[in-house]
């Protein structure tokens, strides 16, 4: 019995020993894996910003309604602003760069990619200027989605939503333009007709005005008299040399302005001759008080069809609705004083 013993033993001991160098291995390699995971959703979160492409896009319908981007150096609007955050954060945006929920940066649905706009909030008169790098918002009664950093800077992010004033900075606009080098050869894409007139499904296209190059001055040149002094300019100094200030940067500032009581209305539609829009009028007078508002655009006048006002957002949103669904699909919520 001893005997046998002696010989079991090691046995028993040999078998402990595999089985816990087996346990180690399989330690490690769930320890390996779970470090990888660790570093691939760390690599996924903490990447650079991806490179971002100058982009002004082809129209584009999301349901019923059709949006056509294009290359608007006077474009102002007021409406409804919301925000987005941690459901896209480390996501591309739709010109290639990564969104980041705390910098200062927002979606537009026509703007050129990348754009710097000017935002207002008309509740509290707090302004900001804030980067174009993305498109939407698609809820219909929304025309700007900021990034929740720049919510919290003009003060809604509890809120959710808030009345805006978005207006582009031309100048800065321009200068990204170039410096993500597409400001030559931008492609303006309009929509036919003007209003509720034209067929939005054929849009007409046409060149962008050529952003204006400044040439680098030839060393010796005096301002303002001949150059016939100067120095014979070298075959490089010849060719045309865009200077392109630093790049514009969404900085945080936030600038005080003036308020007043705002006011929201669904424009239905807007026409050259009044006798049609008295028409709509007529139509729409059972969602509520319609009106019809005479205004010059561009030396044309032009007579716009708008329910309201309205006080509540939630029923704003509800007749803006019914409209796009009974296919008046330019209907749109303004804010107005």
């Amino acid at each position: 019995m001893r005997r046998k013993r002696n010989k079991i033993m090691p046995l028993v001991l040999k078998f402990g020993a595999m089985l816990t160098a087996l346990a180690l291995l399989g330690g490690c390699s769930e320890t390996q894996l779970v470090i990888h995971a660790a570093k691939k959703i760390a690599r996924d979160t903490t990447a650079a910003p991806a490179r971002g492409v100058y982009k002004v896009g082809k129209p584009y319908k999301i349901g019923a309604v059709w949006y056509y981007p294009s290359v608007d150096y006077l474009y102002q609007e007021t409406g409804i602003a919301s925000w987005y955050g941690p459901k896209f954060h480390g996501k591309l945006t739709a010109n290639g760069e990564r969104f980041d929920q705390n910098r200062i940066s927002a979606a537009h649905r026509t703007l050129p990619l990348p754009s710097m706009v000017r935002v207002t909030n008309l509740e509290n008169g707090r302004a900001i200027r804030v980067l174009v790098n993305d498109r939407g918002p698609f809820a219909h009664g929304r025309i700007i989605d900021l990034s929740r950093r720049a919510a919290q800077l003009l003060g809604f992010v509890g809120n959710g939503t808030t009345k805006v004033r978005v207006e582009i900075i031309a100048d800065e606009s321009r200068r990204l333009a170039l410096l993500y080098g597409r400001g030559a050869g931008q492609v303006q894409i309009a929509r036919a007709g003007n209003g509720n007139h034209g067929s939005p499904d054929k849009p007409t296209i046409r060149p962008a005005p050529r952003i204006a190059v400044t040439r680098a001055p030839l060393s010796g040149a005096r301002d303002g008299g001949s150059s016939a002094a100067a120095p014979r300019p070298s075959a490089a100094a010849k060719s045309p040399v865009r200077t392109v200030s630093a790049k514009p940067q969404a900085d945080g500032r936030i600038t005080q302005e003036p308020v007043g009581a705002t006011r929201m209305y669904i424009q239905a539609g807007s026409f050259a001759q009044y006798i049609n829009a008295n028409r709509l009028r007529a139509r729409l007078s059972v969602l509520g008080p319609t009106n019809i508002l005479a205004v010059i655009n561009n030396r044309q006048h032009m007579f716009r069809v708008r329910i309201g006002p309205i006080d509540d957002l939630k029923r704003a949103d509800g007749i803006l609705e019914q409209m796009i669904g009974a296919g008046f699909t330019d209907a749109r919520l303004i804010v107005d004083r």
